[in-house]
């Protein structure tokens, strides 16, 4: 779904991408059924009969990103009602079939990052309803104004024989409902003050592609023992208005929403109620940092999900110097979680030994229906308090580890020259004075430490059948500009695992927990690097 210059079975000039994303239509037709019968009814002062719009085309391989199909909303208008099909036909072994998305944009328009997104379904839906009280969920309720609205497809996918699509708009007329008023969570909850607060920042419900409803995610979360949670729909904010009733002291409920591109999703923390961020763009586009600084002046993270998921336009290809933390751990372990972390410790060696800023780690479920567990994985991060913003800037100051579940508990410090550093702290000592590094877990049976540095692993020690332990280390600064943690299941085989050791299987176990890392080092080396300094 690039932009290409010719169309190489035909030789004709190809379509060009942003041509047609401006135009709206491929190639297409609007039929317009029970206009003359809506305006006998409106001259005579009774409400107007449906008026059906239906929208065809034909899209081709090479189809832009997002095609946007513009109808005309007359006055009077009290609901509007969509579903939309397309073909898809048989295509050969490993060539992609269709696969299409579909939105709504209201009549101020469709400019990237502009005011009328009215709704984003994915593909989770074949129909949906607006009105200015109710909305299918991933919907937007409020006022149906006269203008040119537009339905968007988003062709994730094109046969090679092309997409035919068939959209059906409904316009129901009468008087509008009564105003949608949305209740919002507070920002605060019933805390312990300067603490461990445990919650998942990567969950969806049925307001994108996921299948609990709020309350149930709500419940699963106070279940799995966690503090809070953020709610982060794939592409919508609609689920916003509904947290309100849901939160309450022991659960704190942050705004985010998913934002799902062509080049890679990101997290979007700490939304401002309502607040929109729109997903159209590619890397090529160069819009990933306005997008980045949007979310950054409500105060909010900016978080790569899973960037070396697999599937299709998952694969994070925007760099990470916008970035405020990456999910490094989403869901189940497995190869694409391995990689993840073997590239985000390779960039942390390369900032600390260029006395740049480091990238924070996170884990979380990205749970979107049973048997998806929410809270596993789940990011422990010490905060203040229980808010908004003190959650937040725990996860971006990197005073965080992450945890399978509420069963694993662990302490990580580095002592020296008098000093003590915890997760996401600086520990400043000169170059070649004695660092002891003590990790402290339970929970893990049988499992495996290592403590890991800029040169690698250089510490690795069983637990105990009982899952709890004590493993102190001792390092210098002039050997470690850093020391992380890691705790392991054992492999599948039932051996610890073994360091480099590539073979059918991972080449080691599970993680259990994994902790952002103590920055050890001079004051003059340290003083450019991330981390709150302990003196």
């Amino acid at each position: 779904m690039s932009d290409r210059d010719h169309d190489s079975s035909t030789g004709r000039p190809a379509l060009d991408r942003r041509r047609l994303l401006r135009s709206g239509l491929a190639t297409g037709a609007v039929t317009a059924l029970g206009t003359a019968a809506a305006t006998s009814a409106e001259a005579a002062g009774s409400p107007a009969p449906d008026r059906v719009l239906t929208l065809t085309g034909h899209l081709p391989t090479g189809a832009p990103d997002f095609v946007h199909l513009p109808f005309d909303v007359p006055s009077g208008v009290r609901e509007i009602a969509v579903s939309y099909g397309y073909d898809k036909p048989s295509v050969p072994a490993g060539t992609p079939g269709n696969s299409c998305d579909i939105g709504l944009f209201d009549e101020r328009g469709t400019d990237l990052g502009g005011n009328g997104f009215r709704g984003w379904s994915g593909g989770f839906r074949t129909e949906f309803t607006i009105a200015r009280d109710r909305a299918t969920p991933g919907y937007l309720p409020g006022p149906i104004r006269p203008g040119t609205w537009h339905v968007v497809l988003g062709p994730y996918q094109v046969a090679p024989q092309g997409l035919d699509y068939r959209v059906q708009v409904t316009l129901r007329f009468g008087a509008p409902g009564p105003e949608f008023t949305p209740s919002y969570p507070p920002e605060r909850a019933r805390g312990r003050g300067r603490s461990w607060y445990r919650g998942d920042c990567h969950l969806h419900t049925v307001h994108s592609d996921g299948r609990r409803l709020p309350a149930e995610v709500a419940a699963e979360a106070r279940a799995a023992g966690l503090d809070f949670i953020v709610s982060t729909d794939h592409n919508t904010t609609s689920s916003h208005g509904i947290w309100g009733p849901l939160a309450g002291p022991d659960l704190l409920i942050v705004l985010g929403e998913e934002v799902t591109t062509r080049n890679g999703h990101w997290l979007a923390l700490g939304l401002r109620p309502g607040r929109f961020v729109d997903w159209r763009y590619r890397s090529r586009d160069e819009a990933f940092p306005r997008f980045a600084r949007q979310v950054r002046r409500q105060g909010g993270l900016v978080v790569p999900a899973h960037p070396f998921c697999p599937y299709v336009a998952c694969q994070w290809k925007f760099g990470y110097q916008d970035a405020d933390a990456v999910e490094v751990w989403n869901g189940p372990w497995t190869y694409d979680d391995e990689s993840a972390v073997d590239g985000w410790d390779a960039r942390l060696a390369v900032a600390l030994r260029e006395g740049r800023s480091w990238l924070p780690a996170v884990g979380n479920s990205d749970a979107h229906s049973a048997p998806q567990v929410i809270g596993s994985p789940h990011t422990v991060v010490r905060a203040d308090d229980l808010t908004r913003d003190a959650v937040l800037d725990g996860l971006r100051a990197g005073r965080s580890w992450l945890a399978e579940s509420a069963a694993v508990q662990l302490e990580f410090t580095a002592t020296g020259h008098g000093r003590q550093a915890g997760i996401g702290e600086r520990l400043t000592v000169p170059p070649d004075a004695p660092v002891d590094v003590r990790l402290a877990v339970s929970g893990v049976p049988g499992g495996t430490v290592r403590l890991l540095t800029d040169e690698g692993q250089l510490h690795q020690e069983s637990l105990p059948a009982d899952g709890s332990g004590t493993v102190v280390w001792r390092t210098t600064a002039s050997l470690a500009a850093y020391v992380r943690a890691e705790v392991r299941h054992p492999r599948a085989d039932g051996t610890p695992g073994k360091g480099n050791a590539m073979g059918p299987d991972l080449p080691w176990g599970p993680m259990a927990a994994l902790t952002n890392p103590i920055v050890l080092g001079s004051e003059e080396r340290l003083e450019r690097t991330r981390g709150t300094a302990v003196d």
